[in-house]
């Protein structure tokens, strides 16, 4: 039994014991860590639509659509009922549950709808046409109050502001009861609900009262932890709902692409039964009441103070196994690290810090020295006192599954290139949870700080020179290394500006090695940032060289025209919160290449200052990258020959062609 389930298992105790004794119903209780096979049975799971377990969690939503699919929905159920009340007495159970979950927005411009924990109908049935912002609790926008069946309460955590939905941000989270209209709700952050989450529920019996805490950041021990977002409602469950429920998850997207993501799960119950009291007349019925009063008071007693004991020996157990698992750990983590080590002294260059070192060069990671923070880490600002000089230091998150992975390929990949155009790896960490990387600071950040910057102008040359270093950086990854390497994530945020604003690409963690003259693409899982990632890798799977000529010809267009890939349309005049249509970068510089316009697509903060021959040079280039037809477009070699114009430019169709994918 693990520390946290053996609190859940006091709670269970302190629910029952706050009931009374006698007539007490049935207790339930869990705790699922779905990346510890030891901790759950796929056999006590329902899903339904898009939703499946992965190899250490549960995706409630698809990460890609094909041709004929626009919208995503699923749901992962609790596959036992749930006794929600006494029907004897009619009086509602109390619960708590608590659940890490993550939201990965591939995309701020394209991003929507969220997901939700709900209690409904048992058995757990997807209704039908619930995308988008019904989340995949109700039919048709439940706008209005569902019955019958349909009847649910939900803790939805809504990343997209409908008509309906608060318009302060576009997060919220808040309490749905027959409604996807929340009966109370709170406004976070707008673009706050992405990435690892944890959410606690607590539900009173006796009060009716429905709270729910949330906190940014991967899975921690609630009891006793001061909430960051608190929601809470009085909610009549046992009016509301059905004796049994269903319990679980629903998630949903419409016209674009959100992941949802079920990490852990626990959860902890006790329906309290009927009781009856004798009726009295006379003092020996009296007398002879509260001498059985008196026997079964002791024997409450005497059972709460037996159970009392087990959990306290249960809890000296589980110490101890703890122990003996850290020690494992410690183990497993020193034969990891001497991997590793052997790994990086292939390489000629990194060396290896001490924790200590790092903390201290970053004043133990203080905020103030962080730099930015990613899907599976923070980077922060160091200054390395033995070397004498400044750097940059990513620290992994511990709850990161993913980003330990990323750890292990960008150390095996990075730590042997060497090119002026790739962020040098300058050293590593890797002690007990903790994984580091120690990198060249670059005193100019990255691009894409500066490409949409109101108050820094990059001039036409700055950028043609970024644009021949990162073009210069592939050329060396595809084709001048001894393997081939992969990016997969080519993007203005991971390329980064030295003190002559030289660019230098990095992040690794998605890069994949292969050998040379293989030919044709390598299938693998889909990775990358929407709007960045070949189209046609999204629909068929299969990731190459020619993928990241895609993403380089999307940058190109993207540093000529200060447009991010894909831009959000016009407001609607009715509806000032609902925006209408989106536009991509690729078409809409296609369209003005079709009309002999292509350069009026050029940033206009540059003023026209710029060389017209250049500008319409990069914007060629960065078309043909992008080509739907993958097999049209040219390598990374014949780009860079273009670009410095020892290769005369392609004649490109005056319509961007209809995508033809197998």
């Amino acid at each position: 039994m693990s520390a946290r389930r053996l609190a859940l298992s006091l709670i269970s105790i302190l629910l029952v014991a706050g009931h009374g004794a006698p007539g007490v119903g049935a207790s339930l209780s869990f705790d699922f860590d779905f990346s510890s096979a030891s901790t759950f049975s796929l056999t006590d799971f329902k899903t339904d639509g898009d939703a499946a377990y992965h190899g250490g969690l549960f995706d409630l939503t698809a990460n890609s659509y094909s041709a004929d699919i626009t919208s995503s929905v699923g749901r992962v159920a609790y596959a036992h009922p749930v006794q929600l009340r006494d029907n004897a007495t009619g009086q509602a159970a109390s619960f708590t549950t608590a659940f890490s979950f993550a939201i990965n927005i591939t995309d701020v411009n394209n991003k929507g709808d969220g997901m939700a924990f709900f209690l409904g109908h048992y058995p757990s049935e997807l209704p039908p046409n619930s995308h988008g912002g019904a989340l995949g609790l109700c039919t048709d926008y439940c706008v209005n109050q569902t019955s019958g069946a349909d009847r649910f309460v939900a803790v939805e955590f809504d990343t997209f502001n409908d008509t309906w939905d608060p318009n302060l941000t576009y997060d919220h989270f808040g309490i749905d009861v027959n409604s996807i209209v929340s009966i109370s709700n709170v406004s976070l952050p707008s673009f706050s609900l992405h990435r690892t989450m944890s959410a606690r529920v607590d539900y009173n019996g006796s009060t009716g009262v429905l709270n729910v805490e949330l906190q940014f950041g991967p899975r921690r021990m609630f009891y006793g932890a001061t909430p960051t977002y608190n929601v809470s409602a009085k909610v009549d469950l046992a009016s509301v709902l059905p004796e049994q429920v269903a319990i679980g998850f629903s998630a949903a997207t419409g016209a674009s692409i959100e992941l949802h993501q079920l990490l852990s799960w626990s959860f902890s119950l006790v329906t309290p039964g009927s009781s009856s009291t004798a009726s009295t007349s006379g003092g020996a019925s009296a007398s002879s009441s509260s001498r059985t009063g008196l026997k079964v008071a002791l024997g409450i007693t005497s059972a709460v103070s037996l159970l009392l004991c087990i959990a306290i020996l249960g809890l000296l157990r589980a110490l101890r196994r703890q122990h003996l698992a850290f020690a494992e750990i410690q183990l497993e983590s020193e034969a990891r690290s001497k991997l590793m080590d052997e790994e990086f002294e292939k390489g000629s260059g990194p060396k290896r810090f001490d924790y200590g070192q790092l903390a201290a060069a970053t004043r133990d990671f203080s905020d103030e020295e962080k730099l930015g923070e990613g899907g599976f880490g923070a980077v922060y600002r160091g200054f390395l006192k033995e070397l004498g000089l400044h750097a940059a230091i990513k620290r992994v998150s511990r709850g990161s599954v993913q980003g330990r992975k990323e750890y292990t390929s960008e150390v095996k990949i990075i730590s042997r290139l060497r090119h002026r155009n790739l962020v040098q790896l300058m050293g590593w960490c890797h002690e007990g949870r903790e994984l580091l990387l120690v990198y060249e600071l670059m005193p100019n950040g990255s691009l894409d700080a500066h490409l949409y910057n109101p108050n820094v102008l990059l001039t036409w040359p700055v950028r043609f020179k970024i644009v021949l270093g990162l073009g210069s950086a592939l050329l060396y990854l595809h084709q001048e290394w001894e393997q081939c390497v992969v990016h997969r994530d080519i993007k203005p945020s991971n390329i980064m500006l030295d003190a002559s604003f030289g660019a230098k690409l990095g992040d690794f963690g998605l890069a994949r090695l292969s050998d040379h003259g293989l030919g044709g693409s390598h299938t693998t899982n889909l990775a990358g940032t929407m709007g960045y990632i070949d189209p046609e890798c999204v629909v068929t799977g299969r990731a190459g060289p020619e993928s990241d000529v895609y993403s380089f010809g999307v940058v190109l267009l993207e540093i000529s025209c200060g447009r991010p890939p894909v831009v959000l349309g016009r407001q609607d005049e009715d509806n000032q919160n609902q925006v209408v249509g989106r536009e991509r970068l690729v078409e809409w510089v296609w369209g003005l290449y079709g009309g002999g316009a292509v350069v009026e697509a050029a940033d206009e903060r540059m003023g026209g200052d710029f060389d017209r021959g250049e500008v319409e040079r990069v914007m060629v280039v960065g078309l043909a990258c992008a080509h739907p037809d993958s097999s049209l477009r040219p390598t990374i070699r014949q780009a860079v020959s273009m670009l410095q114009c020892e290769v005369t430019l392609p004649t490109l169709p005056y319509k961007m062609p209809t995508p033809k994918y197998s």
